[in-house]
């Protein structure tokens, strides 16, 4: 497979699953005090929170009618979330993140488990 090609949906799922799971246990015994002191968590949590929207952005990219079968999945919101946090530098909102992070990341966990449990049952990962 060569770097251009897509993977299969379950793969890119998995990839949201896998950075939601890394943030979780980043922040597991940090508050948002702690977080706004501590610029390695900030980094890390940033990179996987670009690697949920990149995921999310290959997603709408790559599968189109992913986004009408699943109208809940915030995809775009995921990818434009991506995007400030890459071309943000400096100017990266920390409030905003851990907003995210709190408000959002449950929901989407639990989003994209239902939908890998449910859909994505063939060889591709695309819904039979």
């Amino acid at each position: 497979m060569s770097r251009r090609d897509p993977l299969a949906l379950k793969d890119y799922l998995e990839h949201i699953r896998q950075a939601i799971d890394r943030i979780q246990r980043y922040l597991a015994d940090v508050d948002h005090a702690a977080f706004l002191l501590d610029e390695e968590k900030q980094d890390a949590v940033i990179r996987n929170l670009e690697i949920i929207g990149e995921a999310a952005g290959n997603i709408q990219h790559h599968f189109p009618d992913f986004a009408t079968r699943h109208p809940d999945f915030p995809i775009g919101a995921a990818y434009g979330t991506r995007n400030a946090l890459a071309h943000g530098y400096f100017k990266v909102d920390l409030g905003l993140v851990w907003n995210t992070i709190e408000g959002d990341l449950p929901l989407l966990e639990i989003q994209v488990e239902d939908i890998l449990q449910s859909t994505c049952t063939d060889s591709r990962g695309i819904d039979p």
